[in-house]
């Protein structure tokens, strides 16, 4: 049975984990492959919301193995916390498997993170200070710490204090701050071991063996196609690829494992942090995306930046994750707006533009071309098929289809589990 992915076709917070969630009673496996504790996924079931920031979001179907894969790092803290949230709710998380070979967050990864993104003032960023950048950034340069280096005292305690000869002396010199002990920061990771070890799996193999089994397994990513680091609005990216192509490298699988690359795309568009937005309102319009569609990042707590409809980013997400299928979220949100705005190309320089330009330049000073679509009034929520949603409704997700390059085969009209139309299965 061949694997699908699914991935952001925005700058993230396009709604995910409704989407995981909605596939994990058909599917046997669910893999995070990339991001660590700053990805945020929110899932409703019933009247319960849960909020998770490592964990895939099949943990919540009882049915799934859950994967934390290689790709991923690891705040072992922020791990274990999420797991205690999830079994004092009654979930049961003990089908975990996390890759050993997984890569570890630790303290002065959040501390580099914080301090690095004050020191550079105007010029930051936009990170969430949970030390995901610098962890990446000690995998590439071959000194990072991994899952499997809990289990050996010895080599646990060269790389931490490896890693802090040089970082206290940035963090000391540069940037006027304390040391930070290794001895310590032993002391705390070794404590993590006997709690993660019942969860530690040579997961490439496990899901070697369950694609020959003929399981269905899922990798989903974190983030967004425009937050990845070679494709995304760089640099204003997060530090791994949550692109289709991060899901063989974050997961162990091959490509020609992989049958459909399902985008998730939200009926209108947000991102949080700094950067390029050519769609984005700083008007009443813009307001009142940000408070009906309760637009708060699920792990940062800040408010989301909104816009219209981007359909030359959709196009973009299109090609660079090869997707088979749109899942188009939050659609309900857009009730009530008499004319909808889609953003249909860009003017650069007195020039139409088609698709997503290259050079990082012209995207910052794109205007949006706009195209306006009748809205309408009616309440959706309850609508269970295509045909239920007003006219209006479904012309403006036809119109999204044929922009975007890829059919749409699932709509959200509310935040509940339930609360989906789908059009075309995705399995």
């Amino acid at each position: 049975m061949p694997a699908l992915v699914l991935v952001g076709a925005q700058w993230g917070d396009e709604g995910k984990g409704k989407a995981t969630d909605l596939l994990g009673g058909s599917v046997d496996y669910v893999v995070r492959y990339q991001g660590g504790n700053n990805a945020g996924h929110t899932v409703v079931i019933g009247d319960q919301k849960y909020a998770l920031h490592l964990l895939p979001s099949g943990i919540l179907s009882p049915n799934v193995v859950p994967v934390i894969g290689n790709g991923v790092v690891i705040d072992p803290g922020v791990l274990l916390s999420e797991l205690k949230g999830l079994d004092e709710r009654g979930i049961d998380t003990s089908k975990l498997l996390i890759s050993g070979n997984a890569h570890l967050i630790t303290p002065y990864h959040r501390t580099l993170d914080k301090v690095t993104e004050r020191f550079l003032g105007k010029r930051r960023i936009g990170t969430t200070g949970r030390g995901i950048g610098p962890a990446y950034a000690d995998k590439i340069n071959r000194v990072g710490i991994r899952v499997q280096d809990l289990f050996d005292e010895s080599i646990l305690r060269q790389k931490i204090e490896a890693a802090l000869h040089d970082k206290n002396q940035l963090l000391v010199k540069l940037y006027n701050r304390r040391a930070i002990p290794a001895e310590l920061v032993l002391e705390e990771y070794l404590g993590y071991a006997d709690k993660i070890k019942p969860y530690l799996a040579d997961t490439t193999l496990v899901l070697d063996e369950a694609l020959k089994a003929n399981k269905v397994v899922l990798l989903e990513g974190g983030q967004g196609t425009l937050l990845d680091v070679d494709h995304g609005t760089y640099p204003f990216v997060t530090s791994s690829n949550p692109t289709s192509g991060g899901a063989c490298t974050g997961s162990g699988i091959g490509p020609t494992k992989i049958d459909r690359v399902i985008g998730i795309l939200k009926a209108y568009t947000t991102r949080v942090g700094s950067g390029p937005f050519p769609t984005e309102l700083l008007d009443a319009d813009g307001d009142a995306l940000r408070r009906i569609g309760g637009e708060r990042g699920v792990t940062t707590g800040r408010d989301r930046r909104c816009g219209w409809f981007d359909a030359v980013i959709a196009r973009y997400a299109t090609r660079v994750n090869g997707l088979t299928d749109f899942f188009l979220t939050k659609l309900d949100v857009l009730t009530g707006w008499e004319q909808i705005p889609v953003c249909v190309a860009y003017e650069i320089d007195g020039q139409r533009v088609e698709e997503l330009p290259y050079n990082q330049s012209d995207f910052h000073h794109a205007k949006p071309i706009y195209e306006n679509l009748p809205g309408w009034s009616e309440d959706i929520s309850k609508a269970k098929t295509f045909a239920e949603l007003p006219k209006n409704a479904q012309a403006y997700v036809k119109a999204l289809e044929e922009m975007s390059g890829a059919p749409i085969s699932a709509i959200g009209v509310g935040p509940g589990r339930t609360e989906t139309i789908e059009i075309n299965s995705f399995l």
